[in-house]
């Protein structure tokens, strides 16, 4: 049986992928925030620091956390992915608060095969987060690679259906 997935060519320049929607709660923010960045901001609602900036707000990073969930429940779990080489810029506009939803749009900029694999494809997206309001929170962008078509086959049959 062979397994489906989204390969370079499945990612022609222009192509969209819908992101989201996730809702963010306090508990979810300050746990992010104890563990990977404890500022009162991010951890204690009752801090000066916190009312400054309008309460509670999620730190940028697990913002980005975010994202790459969204990324992989819209379409990276289900391609040919080898990875990235990281991202280019990370922009936070609006703070993501408790009870906030955010979605968003996953846009391939363009795509070309790799020089050093031509069994891959270098991939580079722009991604775009909103909350429930529409406003633009992140905007992020960066590069993917994936597998050709016929390297995710050879990978299928090889691996027994595991690209």
């Amino acid at each position: 049986m062979a397994v489906d997935l989204l390969t370079f060519e499945d990612f022609p320049e222009g192509k969209e992928f819908p992101l989201g929607p996730v809702t963010v709660n306090a508990e979810d923010i300050i746990d992010f925030a104890t563990q990977f960045d404890p500022q009162p901001f991010h951890i204690d609602p009752d801090s000066q620091q916190a009312a400054q900036v309008g309460g509670l707000i999620a730190s940028g990073w697990h913002s980005c956390a975010l994202l790459m969930r969204m990324m992989c429940d819209s379409y990276l779990l289900h391609s040919a992915s080898d990875g990235s080489s990281g991202l280019d810029e990370v922009r936070w506009l609006k703070p993501v608060r408790p009870g906030d939803t955010l979605s968003g749009t996953s846009t391939v900029v363009s795509s070309r095969l790799s020089k050093s694999n031509p069994e891959r494809g270098i991939i580079i997206f722009r991604y775009e987060v909103r909350n429930q309001h529409g406003d633009v929170v992140m905007e992020v962008s960066g590069s993917g690679m994936v597998a050709t078509a016929s390297a995710a086959q050879e990978r299928a049959a090889s691996f027994g259906d595991r690209p």
